[in-house]
C-alpha cells in the first residue's frame, strides 16, 4: 500500500493534523501536508480533513473554514469520487459544505465531553469502513463541545434507508445525537463524516484500543483495489 497518497488539510486551529497523518503512515500510507490556503490537492488519493478548532469556531464550528481556498478543489473533487473523511471538526466542515446533510450542534449538556466511546460500525460499504464487519463494535476516543449531530426526520430517515449511517453510539449517547449517530457518509460512500477520533486509537501505546486503524486501512485497501 505504500504509494498511496493520502492528504490531510491543516487550518488555523487545526488540532489532530499529525495524528491523523501518523495513522495514515501507521496504515501503511504516504501522508501529505496539504494547507487551508492553498487550492491545490497536490494529487493526492483520499484527503483527511482532521478534528481541531479550525477558525477558532468562530460564527459556526467549520463554518469559516468551508470557504478556505483547499475547500474549492476538494468540494469538487469529492463530488467527483475522491474519497474524503472529516474526523470531529472535519465533519463540522463536511456538513458546512454540504457535502454532507445535517449539521452538528452544541452538546445537550452543554459541556466539553472528552472519553473513550463505545461504537457499532453499521455500515462497511464506504471507502472508510471496509475493513471491518458490519455490527462490529469498537472503542475510540471522542471529545467535543458540538457534538451533537442533527437533521430533519425525512433526512434521518433518508440516511436511515439509504445505509448511511455508519457508526453509531453504544451504551450512552454521549452528546445528544439524533438516533445515537456518530457518523455519516453520503450517497456514494466516499464522503465520511464521524464525530469520534478513530487517528487516536491506532497503536498500543497509545491506545485506548488499535479500533481506529480499520478507518485508515480501509481507503488504502480500497485504493489498491480500485
Amino acid at each position: 500500500m505504500s504509494g498511496m497518497r493520502v492528504g490531510v488539510i491543516t487550518f488555523p486551529g487545526s488540532l489532530d493534523d499529525r495524528d491523523a497523518a501518523r495513522a495514515v503512515r501507521v496504515a501503511g500510507g504516504d501522508p501529505v501536508a496539504l494547507w487551508h490556503a492553498e487550492a491545490d490537492l497536490h494529487a493526492v488519493d483520499a484527503v483527511v480533513i482532521p478534528g481541531g478548532f479550525s477558525y477558532g469556531d468562530y460564527l459556526r464550528c467549520g463554518a469559516i473554514a468551508r470557504f478556505a481556498p483547499v475547500m474549492e478543489p476538494l468540494v469538487a473533487a469529492a463530488e467527483g469520487g475522491l474519497p474524503v473523511l472529516g474526523i470531529c471538526n472535519g465533519f463540522q466542515i463536511l456538513c458546512e459544505t454540504h457535502l454532507l446533510p445535517g449539521a452538528l450542534v452544541r452538546n445537550d449538556h452543554l459541556h466539553f465531553i472528552c472519553r473513550d466511546q463505545r461504537l457499532r460500525i453499521e455500515s462497511t460499504d464506504t471507502a472508510w469502513t471496509s475493513s471491518y464487519d458490519r455490527g462490529q463494535e469498537i472503542v475510540v476516543p471522542l471529545k467535543n463541545g458540538e457534538g451533537g449531530y442533527v437533521a430533519d426526520e425525512a433526512t434521518l430517515d433518508r440516511l436511515e434507508g439509504e445505509g448511511r449511517v455508519v457508526a453509531r453510539y453504544l451504551e450512552v449517547n454521549p452528546n445528544g445525537s439524533r438516533r445515537d449517530i456518530a457518523g455519516i457518509a453520503n450517497a456514494r460512500g466516499n464522503v465520511v463524516g464521524l464525530m469520534p477520533h478513530p487517528e487516536h486509537a491506532v497503536e498500543e501505546l497509545t491506545g485506548p484500543t488499535t479500533d481506529g486503524l480499520g478507518f485508515f486501512t480501509s481507503i488504502l485497501k480500497g485504493l489498491v483495489e480500485a
